[in-house]
């Protein structure tokens, strides 16, 4: 079993193999030119994540700078956005759904290490999934935890420390991050179509 398939299946691994060093620095030189793009250089922008990340839609917008482990373990579904400094520790998969925002200063770190400091000390380390629905808004500064699945139509509050899972439906907020309250069938909108929404926005008094 190689380094890169111990870290995907959640087992101690050593962080300095060569593979996996190599596959971090070609991770981190795409996201170096990334983040030396101008903003008005859109498609070469996306052309660039699309290299970055395994998987993403065909709307997704990543503001820079944008920093990433190995990319290739992380997938975006469509409508994403992610603000300003973005970070993703993808040692393992990271996962998001359909129409999720992240503000800015937001950090997805899938990358842990043991309790043990002997076992820290000789470069063992090991990575647990992070998923992550759709519908899903996180506020500035929220920071995600290794092992986390938040649910759909989820908001988490700004500068939340996300520990554990989070259910469909609800807004989250704290250190660490629980339940404030479920969402209303109206502030999910389940039933109305973007366009609908958009007439009740303009019918506004």
């Amino acid at each position: 079993m190689t380094e890169h398939e111990k870290m995907l299946s959640g087992k101690y691994y050593n962080g300095t193999d060569p593979q996996l060093c190599e596959m971090r620095n070609r991770c981190k030189d795409l996201c170096f030119a990334y983040n030396q793009l101008l903003p008005s250089q859109e498609s070469q922008a996306r052309e660039l994540m699309r290299k970055i990340l395994a998987k993403t839609g065909e709307h997704f917008l990543i503001m820079s700078p944008f920093w990433c482990d190995y990319g290739i373990h992380t997938s975006i579904g469509e409508h994403f956005f992610a603000n300003h400094n973005c970070v993703i520790l993808d040692c393992g998969e990271v996962t998001f759904g359909d129409h999720v925002f992240i503000g800015p200063n937001c950090g997805f770190y899938a990358a842990t290490h043991p309790i043990a400091s002997g076992l820290r000390e000789v470069d063992v380390e090991y990575a647990k999934p992070i998923h992550v629905g759709s519908h899903v808004w996180f506020g500035g500064g929220v920071q995600v935890c290794p092992g986390v699945t938040i649910g759909s139509h989820v908001v988490i509050g700004a500068g939340s420390v996300v520990t554990s899972d989070i259910p469909d439906g609800v807004i989250a907020v704290g250190n660490p991050c629980r339940i404030l309250r479920s969402l209303t069938p109206k502030e999910m909108q389940e039933s109305l179509t973007p366009a609908q929404i958009l007439e009740r926005i303009e019918k506004q008094p």
